[in-house]
């Protein structure tokens, strides 16, 4: 693990220093880094019709309740939207006052609101993860540094790599693309006074329980936790997402928003995901993920003979493989009819890597299968 500057000419890269690829080796020229890419890129165009294990939402959502919740709303579109009810369920939901809740167009709005609304002097970012809370910091003019987290140590985090004059700090739990899942006390243990301390929980409602999730908790200083509801209901296209944080930054990053930031449908689509009906199908839905999950890894595990492994333990809905060649993988199994999403945009990850999305035991079967073949098939 080490702290990189990411300051580059470009604003995508560390400068002189290289990410770490499969083998912990630093290239030898510096690295840029695509921040804007994500797994929607895989998809479009030519690619809607893979089978996508590029995008993390989980498929077969949003359900049909949902959808219908949701288009009952459409009658009061005349409306200007309330979002009283919705943040009130929000707060309900996680044991919070309202004053801790503020709604969202999707968790990237309020990265997007936590960098021109917070006077940061000393960010840091804590990668491999979600590369929009970098990418919005630099887009508001801050100078960013990065703590870039290990293959070889299971990209576990150290506090003590944190610098202690950090002054704002992004993680997310579990992380985007590792998987990882870090204990909410070592996280916890990063909060210092004068630091807001941000954690990106929008795949937790994925781990069974939300083991180690903070949300919800008061008593940890600068907490700020994003949610998202694209992940595990399917709607990345409604853009819904909520900030649980201290009075005082609810209310600073509230006033950063334009009037009605959420729409009437998604409004309609928070409260209903937080009702005991939508929590117990959320858990269930967790569980699912868990054994499909296992599932996946052990069949990767078949082709550890040439050279993929995959970084453990895995706790998100999704997984990430190291492999020689994966860019030629990665290619081959587009033509096969998978969509998987490239590793290399991360900061400390390169081209060996690739994430791909847990899915059902059936879809995971064909796609070990093409795994196989474009193994064979790729020089090496």
């Amino acid at each position: 693990m080490r702290t990189d500057s990411g300051d580059r000419d470009d604003g995508s890269g560390p400068r002189g220093t290289g990410a770490t690829g499969t083998g912990g080796q630093a290239p030898s020229v510096p690295r840029s880094y695509d921040l804007r890419h994500h797994g929607d890129a895989e998809v479009r165009d030519d690619g809607s019709a893979l089978v996508d294990l590029a995008v993390n939402v989980r498929a077969g959502t949003p359900p049909a309740w949902l959808r219908e919740h949701i288009a009952g709303s459409l009658g009061g579109l005349a409306t200007y939207p309330d979002g009283r009810a919705a943040r009130a369920a929000v707060a309900a939901r996680h044991g919070l006052p309202v004053e801790r809740v503020l709604l969202t167009a999707g968790a990237a709005e309020a990265f997007v609101l936590l960098a021109r609304t917070l006077r940061a002097r000393h960010p840091v970012v804590v990668h491999p993860q979600f590369t929009e809370p970098e990418a919005a910091l630099r887009d508001a003019g801050h100078h960013v540094d990065r703590v870039l987290l290990r293959p070889e140590e299971g990209f576990r985090l150290d506090p003590s790599a944190v610098p202690e004059d950090a002054d704002l700090v992004v993680i997310g739990n579990p992380t985007n693309p590792t998987s990882v899942l870090h204990p909410a006390a070592t996280i916890a243990g990063l909060a210092r006074p004068g630091r807001t301390l941000v954690v990106d929980e929008a795949f937790m409602d994925a781990v069974p329980e939300e083991r180690e999730a903070l949300a919800g908790r008061t008593d940890v200083p600068g907490l700020v936790v994003l949610r998202s509801l694209t992940k595990t209901w399917g709607l990345a296209g409604l853009r819904i997402g909520y900030v649980l944080a201290a009075p005082g930054t609810v209310g600073a990053l509230g006033r950063g928003q334009p009037l009605w930031p959420v729409s009437t449908p998604a409004l309609a689509a928070a409260e209903a995901c937080m009702t005991s009906r939508a929590l117990a199908e959320q858990a269930e839905a967790a569980r699912r993920v868990a054994v499909d999950r296992a599932h996946l890894v052990a069949g990767l595990a078949e082709f550890a003979s040439d050279g993929v492994r995959v970084a453990e333990p895995a706790e998100g809905p999704f997984v990430l493989v190291g492999m020689p060649g994966a860019a030629a993988v990665r290619t081959r199994l587009r033509r096969l009819g998978f969509a998987v999403r490239r590793g290399d945009t991360f900061p400390g990850l390169d081209e060996t890597w690739l994430r791909l999305a847990v899915r059902d035991r059936a879809t995971v079967n064909r796609l070990l299968q093409a795994l196989d073949q474009s193994l064979t098939l790729t020089d090496r």
